[in-house]
């Protein structure tokens, strides 16, 4: 089996950024880990390593799948920062919630404009073979 075990994520501020995120997903995180990230333990196999840069840097995309409790403890979370969301991966936050799927989801643009999404039952997964 393969497994992602950490992502680089350039950002503006790391110690901002990835505290920030933890804080919405609470999970802990460390401010200087290896010196130059800001690491964000997403679960015990995955850390999201903030790294500061002053250059351009692409817009990406990152999705968590979480149950009903934690989904709702985030966008609770996500209202109590001031940190607006949208039901559509593009478009303007109205603090909408898609259902489209079967589930629920959630995007966020915040705080170097990478994208942002929580939901309850994942549509990118592919059917088990047989």
């Amino acid at each position: 089996m393969i497994e992602l075990d950490h992502v680089i994520v350039s950002a503006r501020d790391r110690v901002a950024s990835a505290r920030l995120l933890a804080s919405l997903l609470d999970v802990p995180w460390d401010e200087t880990a290896l010196g130059i990230f800001s690491a964000v333990y997403v679960n015990p196999g995955l850390t999201l390593d903030f790294i500061s840069t002053d250059e351009a840097f692409p817009v990406e995309h990152f999705c968590f799948r979480v149950g009903d409790a934690e989904f709702d403890a985030i966008l609770a979370r996500l209202r109590l920062a001031g940190i607006g969301w949208r039901a559509d991966v593009r478009g303007q936050n109205d603090n909408g919630i898609g259902t489209a799927h079967g589930g629920r989801n959630v995007y966020w643009d915040a705080p170097d404009k990478h994208r942002w999404e929580i939901l309850t039952h994942s549509y990118a997964r592919r059917p088990a073979r047989n």
